[in-house]
């Protein structure tokens, strides 16, 4: 099932439902957090398939590319995701050492839900 996933809290851990279980997203918001968690996903660092994520220690280390390469990594990532129909940057800024964005997807079903980087 797409978008099917534990429920992350605003501090990216695992939380429970009213019963105590752990917690489950579904829907256009489970595959929201699952893009979130693709985009800031390195390369190599997942460990059952790591050939997923974004190569940027393989690419940039020390320096920051074109806004255009990030957009389009960013952009490939989320389509890579189960459930996604279709991503579209809506907003990207790289300042210091900060990335900061909005993804705004469609699902497969046509729902749409925003990202945010």
């Amino acid at each position: 099932m797409a978008g099917y996933t534990l429920l992350l809290d605003d501090n990216w851990d695992v939380t429970t439902d009213g019963n105590g279980n752990i917690a489950t997203a579904q829907g256009a918001y489970g595959i929201a957090q699952n893009v979130a968690n693709a985009i800031r996903l390195f390369t190599n660092d997942a460990y059952f398939d790591q050939t997923r994520g974004i190569p940027h220690f393989e690419i940039e280390l020390g320096r920051v590319p074109p806004m255009s390469v990030l957009r389009s990594r960013i952009r490939q990532a989320a389509l890579v995701v189960e459930g996604v129909a279709a991503a579209e940057i809506t907003f990207l800024s790289f300042e210091g050492r900060v990335l900061t964005g909005e993804i705004q997807i469609t699902t497969t079903t046509g729902e749409t839900a925003s990202v945010a980087v």
